[in-house]
């Protein structure tokens, strides 16, 4: 009997663990090689307009399958934190990314995109005094901004420009703001809920951009490549990514499962110019290396007190 019940257990712990490595391959690659999906929808679908459809159908389908299991709907107030959240983590954020991936490579986009951590210091330091900032983090922070100095300052790309670059950066400060304010405002205890909601909310807002932009006024070509890529983002990284995100979050260190932010330019960089045509210059790869450096020093776990 008891042999019996510890294979069990040892069974149940191999199981366990294949379940933790394919969730982290999930958010590893999948999340990775969405960097690309978007870039091949915005050469002939409008961008806020993909990135609208995206949030919509994503957010739509999990948020009737957490009401199916019996999560509750959000409140009047928790709707309002919703949609504050959903304007800065998803309209300016993905709404800026997906515009900039018209003319920048899928791969540096992937790399600006990971200064994230960098941002959410900053503002957790000087504007909600939530962190002191020590010389190792300020030294990480320096070495950061290096590599973005590096990879926007490169020609050998051919269509590096700064705006685009620019707006990718101040998505990712408004996303690096909401994620600091989460914690501040009124939200449903059912994390799928509220992200099924933010997803909703901030669909519904990119849509209403796109109508106001007039970006829909002519109906544009939809190939059969932008379908088939929107539809691998809405399940591939909306749907999956972030279902096995939230359930490494309960089972792993936070620290552990945010390696995403320097694991996924890896992955985009690699897919961008096998799969894409994309160059792989030497400033592209020495940018790149300097800012997963400061990521990866931002995000290293602090020694605890005995």
């Amino acid at each position: 009997m008891v042999e019996s019940l510890a294979v069990e257990s040892a069974l149940a712990r191999k199981r366990l663990n294949i379940r933790i490595i394919l969730a982290f391959l999930a958010i590893y690659v999948l999340w990775g090689s969405t960097y690309l999906a978007v870039r091949i929808l915005v050469q002939t679908i409008p961008p806020l307009f993909g990135a609208g459809a995206r949030f919509c159908i994503a957010g739509a389908i999990l948020y009737v399958g957490s009401i199916l299991a019996g999560e509750a709907h959000p409140s009047r107030r928790e709707w309002r934190g919703i949609t504050a959240l959903a304007g800065l983590m998803i309209l300016f954020a993905y709404g800026g990314l997906f515009w900039a991936e018209q003319t920048l490579p899928s791969g540096l986009t992937s790399v600006l995109v990971a200064t994230i951590p960098v941002w959410t210091l900053l503002i957790e330091a000087f504007i909600f005094k939530k962190r002191r900032l020590t010389g190792g983090a300020f030294t990480a922070i320096l070495l950061g901004f290096v590599g973005v100095v590096i990879l926007v300052g490169d020609r050998g790309a051919g269509h590096i420009t700064l705006v685009p670059c620019l707006v990718i950066l101040a998505g990712e400060l408004s996303w690096s703001f909401g994620t600091v304010l989460n914690s501040r405002l009124a939200l449903p205890k059912s994390k799928r809920i509220s992200a099924a909601a933010q997803m909703l909310s901030g669909g519904a807002m990119l849509m209403a951009g796109s109508a106001l932009l007039g970006e829909m006024h002519r109906l544009p070509h939809f190939s059969a490549r932008a379908v088939a890529a929107l539809a691998y983002m809405t399940i591939a990284g909306s749907l999956i990514g972030f279902t096995c995100y939230e359930w490494l979050l309960h089972r792993m260190p936070a620290s552990t499962v945010t390696s995403y932010a320097y694991v996924n330019p890896v992955v985009a960089l690699a897919i961008g110019h096998w799969l894409g045509n994309e160059a792989l210059t030497t400033h592209t790869i020495v940018g790149s290396v300097i800012i997963l450096a400061s990521v990866a020093a931002i995000l290293r776990p602090k020694p605890q007190p005995a």
